[in-house]
């Protein structure tokens, strides 16, 4: 772990605790659409793929666009009423930077809300360099944003860590060939996490300077 010098966070699930605010936009959404409302723990297995994707299996295809739209509207202010960060977060960044690392987002939200959740949670002023799926070709699993974000500090693969909480993080690592950190806070069984064998499994994000 020497050579790190980039270092890659993933934000739901990683970061920041969001599902009870994507879960209150989420059924927001459902009973203005005269839709049954769906259980914490329901939604809290779709997140991670984007918000189209999280609403598509519940919504009619004709009302998409429409649920879409609700959602995200519904969304900008239960992110500021509903989210907050997993313990340590805000001084495991500030003892990343002080020990030199460039820290980096890749989130499959679009940028608007990754923006107000950093924001709001006043952890942007940690992050050299925001990436989100609306400003990429591919979202993950895809490895397009890590290879982009490893790029544009001109950086060896080596040289970069990724740390998310997903089945798909690690997808997305395996695919850049980007060694990847899994914590198990998020939405992704451990059991699912270890038939991906990333890099390292760790239980919190407060344990992630044990790997430094």
């Amino acid at each position: 772990m020497q050579n790190i010098k980039l270092i890659i966070f993933d934000l739901d699930g990683t970061l920041v605790d969001a599902y009870a605010a994507i879960t209150s936009s989420f059924n927001y959404v459902l009973c203005r659409l005269g839709l049954k409302s769906q259980s914490n723990r329901t939604v809290r297995r779709l997140v991670g793929w984007g918000d189209i994707n999280l609403l598509k299996p519940y919504v009619p295809q004709k009302d998409l666009k429409y649920a879409l739209s609700l959602y995200r509207t519904h969304h900008k202010y239960s992110l500021l009423k509903h989210s907050h960060l997993y313990p340590y977060v805000r001084p495991l960044l500030r003892r990343l930077k002080e020990k030199g690392y460039k820290l980096a987002v890749a989130s499959n939200r679009p940028s608007k809300f990754s923006r107000i959740l950093l924001r709001h949670l006043d952890i942007g002023i940690f992050f050299d360099y925001v990436l989100c799926a609306d400003q990429t070709r591919y979202s993950k699993p895809h490895p397009e944003m890590l290879n982009k974000i490893v790029k544009r500090f001109a950086l060896k693969k080596s040289q970069a860590l990724y740390v998310g909480d997903m089945v798909i993080d690690a997808q997305a690592g395996r695919r850049a060939k980007i060694n990847t950190v899994i914590v198990t806070s998020g939405s992704s069984s451990k059991l699912d996490i270890q038939r991906e064998q990333p890099f390292r499994i760790i239980s919190a994000i407060s344990r992630l300077l044990n790997l430094f």
